[in-house]
């Protein structure tokens, strides 16, 4: 199927109340906020061809407000979307102690979407293979995404939605970057580990800050990640305030940087699979690619120097 224009995912919109101007700013804030959330998931759905006609889309709903605000921008989606597509909800109560196991089953009935809840006692099995303080995400992550691809299997679903959002994405980059030595992040769009199902991530555009936003303004019952008594992997938290960090200090730059991951250029990098350094011939033809190494570089005024970094600069390396 052809890709759709983003524009025919249609932006929702409301008239502004003849209320207090205080709630009139208010109003006006997260509407704005919604044609956000709204178009950056049908911008993401379009660039990846992300859902097409008849799909059937598992939306795997952990109750956090990640993947309460996917199932709510997809719901509305849905319903201004140019192709037909049904939806349901699917939760792997993994029998943590204390888990509201009625909140998602009640939150889910009371919008009228269909759902599935798969009970698997993963906790205990991740309770005996992990020793007691190590983190439990990973091998947590591993048993829950074999569970859910056999649940998208019995149900049909043709592809599997998750709620990682951009700034998980590039959390994911920097993490491989920093302590696994890859340039390699979190596709908006895979293909499963036993290659039988599409995984999308619809949330690709949208940041963290504003689905935290929209949680509160929907006030969606979350339920909170720390049920099962791990500790937050400490990489990722130190790389996530790095981020939050730059973000503050210097507004764009984590879009900037985003932006970098949709725009490769494999001749300007050093793995020898991805391209063939070792036979690259003269041509004769001047390439706008060619090499600049010996140019300063070019960049927009808002992404100057990085925090604790010179600005960049051509340095004369036969001087030091």
């Amino acid at each position: 199927m052809s890709a759709l224009p983003s524009t025919l995912w249609a932006e929702p919109t409301a008239p502004l109340t003849d209320a207090a101007p205080e709630r009139v700013k208010i109003e006006r804030e997260t509407h704005k906020l919604e044609k956000r959330l709204c178009r950056q998931m049908g911008q993401a759905i379009v660039d990846f061809n992300m859902i097409e006609q008849g799909d059937k889309v598992m939306v795997c709903m952990s109750g956090g407000k990640d993947s309460y605000g996917m199932l709510d921008i997809l719901l509305k989606m849905q319903a201004r979307a140019p192709i037909d597509f049904s939806i349901i909800a699917v939760n792997l109560d993994q029998k943590q102690p204390d888990f509201p196991e009625h909140i998602l089953p009640a939150y889910l009935t009371q919008i009228g979407v269909p759902f599935h809840i798969e009970n698997q006692d993963t906790y205990s099995i991740v309770k005996d293979k992990i020793e007691p303080g190590k983190t439990m995400c990973s091998l947590c992550s591993r048993l829950r995404r074999g569970i859910l691809y056999r649940v998208a299997d019995e149900l049909g679903a043709t592809k599997i939605a998750l709620g990682h959002h951009r700034d998980d994405m590039l959390q994911t980059f920097f993490l491989n970057m920093f302590f696994g030595g890859k340039l390699k992040g979190m596709p908006a769009k895979l293909v499963s580990d036993d290659g039988k199902h599409i995984v999308i991530r619809p949330l690709a555009y949208a940041a963290e800050k504003d689905l935290a936003r929209w949680a509160t303004h929907k006030q969606f019952p979350i339920i909170p990640c720390t049920l099962c008594g791990s500790q937050e992997n400490l990489q990722r938290k130190q790389v996530a305030a790095m981020l939050h960090e730059w973000e503050r200090k210097h507004p764009g730059r984590v879009e900037s940087m985003f932006t970098a991951l949709q725009n490769v250029v494999p001749s300007h990098l050093m793995d020898g699979t991805r391209y063939d350094f070792k036979g690259l011939k003269t041509t004769g033809i001047a390439s706008e690619d060619g090499d600049k190494a010996f140019d300063a570089p070019e960049f927009p005024a808002a992404f100057g120097g990085f925090a604790g970094l010179p600005s960049l600069q051509v340095i004369n390396l036969h001087n030091e």
